[in-house]
């Protein structure tokens, strides 16, 4: 299921960002800081005790010099529209203003769940100063300050209880998932068209349970498969075109959802840092991750191009070294054929299952290749291994004292386990544990 997602909606100055820092930058909440996004990041995932969601603030936009109304009801809008929740921000030193009514207009409109909150009430006696902001409709105000974490528990705790609950399997458990990602432009939509025509075996359009986004299913050499078209969920607008962040957003709610992200590059315009960043999401995410360079009809496409290129890739994601490359061109179908062949492997993979025993031979193969390391006079010892899920498959060593597994030697064992079983297309995770 899906991470539900929450926007902290407001007028300029009432603290938007400071409470966003603070729901993420505190240990008791922040649950990883997603690479790659920079300080002026407008998503993250936070915690609130056993619930994990993805928090929005509107504040990190800039839409340049436009009038402040005309940029406070775009932010609104974007966020309104992928958000589960919102928290709507008001400043109680300064009471109600005629941009909060502005915002509040927007926000009846929307019909999502709107908690308020009322941030820079810093003492108890600011606390009786708050209930006018009854007026704005939305039920009960909730004083918190940003600045010293007053009274933000109570108001996740509102929060929370407007997360939809887990819905039901719509497909088969055997159904293959997977979503296109990329830089606007890179022609997601033209190869969900590509693969869809092609085949001429839709059997229908159903509701995704990420907003506005559509699951395609089809089949192909008797497997299902469905497609989360994330190109479909663009929206027309200065606003979705002048703010690649929230391209981003949408990219991270289908990744949840899939078992296999085609990450697309452009190439034509190359490669540049924004593919990087979108596709280290997926692999964060331990996704099954296939490369896909579309338009690849439009650059020089000998086999001399294609193996430059392939290098240039690898080159630039190191951290997707797994993961296999496709070229092909969406608008002339040249080379389609060749996706989801490489779509079912990496789906097949990322579910593999290794017998303990065979596990093991491969392992105390690799450390009479290469002995364990010494750390401060203490040698590391490989007791036995195992494999502890999958979806990335997921390999538990236990050791004698897990500090003494270095990066280097994890990573060794990382690549002799994918000589002895492939794994072609998705990341594997290896776990140190101390054996009791």
């Amino acid at each position: 299921m899906r991470k539900s997602i929450v926007a902290i909606v407001g007028r300029p100055n009432v603290g938007k960002s400071t409470i966003f820092n603070r729901l993420v930058g505190e240990r008791i909440s922040i649950v990883e800081d997603t690479p790659g996004v920079t300080r002026d990041r407008i998503y993250a995932q936070a915690e609130w005790l056993t619930t994990t969601f993805n928090l929005i603030d509107t504040g990190g936009i800039e839409l340049g010099d436009e009038p402040l109304l005309v940029q406070m009801r775009e932010q609104a809008a974007v966020a309104i529209q992928e958000a589960d929740v919102i928290i709507f921000m008001v400043n109680g030193r300064e009471g109600i203003t005629a941009a909060d009514e502005e915002v509040a207009k927007i926000l009846f409109k929307s019909n999502k769940p709107v908690v308020l909150g009322v941030n820079k009430v810093d003492n108890p006696e600011m606390r009786e100063e708050i209930y006018e902001f009854y007026t704005l409709g939305f039920g009960e105000p909730y004083p918190i300050s940003g600045t010293h974490g007053l009274g933000l528990g109570d108001l996740l705790d509102k929060v929370v209880s407007h997360f939809p609950l887990e819905e039901e399997q719509e497909h088969d458990e055997d159904t293959i998932y997977f979503s296109l990602i990329g830089r606007p432009n890179v022609g997601k939509s033209s190869l969900v068209n590509a693969l869809l025509q092609q085949e001429r075996v839709i059997v229908s359009n159903i509701a995704g349970t990420t907003r506005d986004a559509i699951d395609t299913p089809f089949t192909k050499d008797d497997q299902d498969f469905v497609i989360i078209d994330t190109a479909g969920m663009r929206k027309r607008g200065k606003i979705y075109e002048s703010t690649e962040k929230y391209s981003i957003l949408r990219a991270l709610k289908a990744i949840e959802r899939s078992d296999v992200v085609l990450t697309l590059i452009d190439a034509e315009t190359g490669i540049i840092e924004q593919d990087k960043k979108i596709a280290g999401y997926a692999h964060q995410a331990g996704k099954a991750v296939v490369i896909v360079v579309n338009k690849w009809d439009t650059v020089d496409s000998d086999e001399k191009a294609m193996k430059e290129f392939e290098e240039k890739i690898r080159a630039h994601f190191q951290f997707l070294d797994y993961a296999p490359i496709v070229f092909l061109s969406a608008t002339t179908k040249k080379r389609t054929h060749t996706l989801i062949p490489q779509v079912l492997k990496a789906s097949e993979n990322h579910s593999k299952r290794v017998e303990t025993n065979v596990l093991n031979d491969v392992i105390m193969d690799a450390i009479a290749t290469n002995p364990t390391t010494t750390l401060k006079g203490k040698k590391l010892k490989i007791l036995y291994a195992t494999q502890v899920s999958v979806k990335p498959p997921s390999f538990a060593v236990f050791v004698n004292d897990p500090e003494l597994l270095h990066f280097s030697y994890q990573r060794f064992l990382e690549n002799r386990i994918r000589e002895a079983f492939g794994f072609e297309g998705t990341p594997i995770k290896i776990f140190a544990r101390r054996r009791n």
